[in-house]
């Protein structure tokens, strides 16, 4: 905000500026390349920021924020300023602030990993506590007996998904099942007089429920996911604006709590641990659109059976849209502007691609 024109090598210059300033003296007690890792993130935001202003994106551009100490607190270390015992459930913190060793509890084994492939670890605050993030340089890859099946799914709010086969999975709604506890630590928390013990307490408990709806809806995401990806050799489902579509407040809570991005973003991680094919498509008419017959039939929200008067198909409208889903992706896989991932051949028709482009040569010059 100060120096315009600043660049990513000049914030890591500031960081020695900043270690040798008398006005700071907990930055001198800090292991170098923390300080580096914390100008390398700060970056990031800001490079962000600038690329969304170029791209002219629409909304906030999201322009870097300080963060709480309260809530974000954290470090993080590269290759020195912390050592794992041989046993690997101790870590030890030899920067200035002499932190000492503490006790790593958790059911990863370490051991599966040489020292060399720790890249770096980042002590992470929580509303329950302090947690070590490893980086690991590590590619995971595990097979899987092909199943010959595809997959088209329809996210939503009544059910979280209906797939193309006709079958549902219920949404957890994880935020309404606890909005009676939070509202009600949150009348407490509000009368709480500012900077006491007694805010202290309740704003940790507050906290607590926040992280744990949060949690819940990570494991239910990452499960269902897992089980979709395995069980078929090509998912494919609608590449949706969550950004746009929580601006309609009468479904933005409902449509946080089901949680589509996340969701996504772990069956894309499992595409490429099992390689199996993902693909996003148009959501343009999935659900208006009859899957027997193409006509459009149109609907509103609150219309849940699909009638085609053209040719008489009755149907779920969730079901008929899966149905449109697969369709797009199976005539759109292995196309360019698709986001397909996985290793496997995309020929669904068994024809096996020319190794060489079908370009013709150019024309040697006269």
């Amino acid at each position: 905000m100060d120096n315009k024109g600043i660049g990513r090598y000049d914030l890591s210059k500031f960081c020695a500026v900043l270690a040798a300033n008398t006005e700071f003296p907990w930055v001198s007690k800090l292991n170098s390349m923390a300080r580096q890792a914390s100008a390398e993130r700060a970056w990031s935001a800001i490079a962000r920021f600038f690329d969304n202003c170029k791209k002219s994106k629409p909304g906030k551009k999201g322009f870097p924020k300080f963060k709480k100490e309260q809530t974000h607190s954290s470090v993080e270390y590269k290759t020195c300023g912390w050592r794992l015992d041989d046993d690997r459930r101790y870590i030890t913190f030899t920067d200035g602030f002499k932190a000492g060793t503490f006790k790593l509890w958790g059911t990863r084994d370490l051991h599966f990993y040489q020292l060399k492939q720790f890249k770096r670890v980042r002590v992470v605050r929580r509303a329950d506590g302090y947690y070590a993030q490893f980086c690991i340089d590590q590619k995971r890859i595990e097979k899987r007996e092909p199943t010959g099946k595809t997959i088209g799914i329809d996210v939503g709010i009544t059910l979280f998904y209906t797939d193309s086969n006709g079958e549902t999975v219920a949404n957890p709604r994880h935020l309404r099942k606890s909005e009676k506890s939070l509202k009600r630590l949150q009348r407490r928390l509000s009368k709480t007089k500012k900077s006491s013990n007694n805010r202290v307490k309740f704003r940790n408990k507050l906290a607590r429920l926040h992280l744990k709806v949060s949690r819940q809806r990570k494991d239910f995401a990452v499960k269902t996911a897992r089980c979709v990806v395995k069980s078929n050799d090509l998912v494919v489902y609608e590449d949706l604006q969550v950004r746009n579509m929580v601006k309609n407040h009468h479904l933005a809570k409902s449509i946080s709590d089901v949680s589509w991005s996340l969701f996504r973003e772990w069956v894309e991680y499992f595409g490429k641990v099992f390689g199996v094919v993902t693909v996003a498509v148009p959501p343009h008419y999935t659900s208006q659109n009859c899957s027997y017959c193409g006509q459009v039939v149109k609907k509103t929200l609150s219309t849940r059976t699909h009638i085609c008067p053209h040719c008489g198909h009755t149907q779920d409208r969730d079901w008929n849209a899966a149905r449109n889903i697969l369709e797009k992706g199976l005539s759109t896989a292995g196309h360019v502007g698709t986001n397909a991932s996985g290793d496997i051949d995309l020929c669904m028709g068994g024809e096996t691609p020319p190794s060489k482009s079908s370009r013709g040569k150019r024309k040697p010059k006269e």
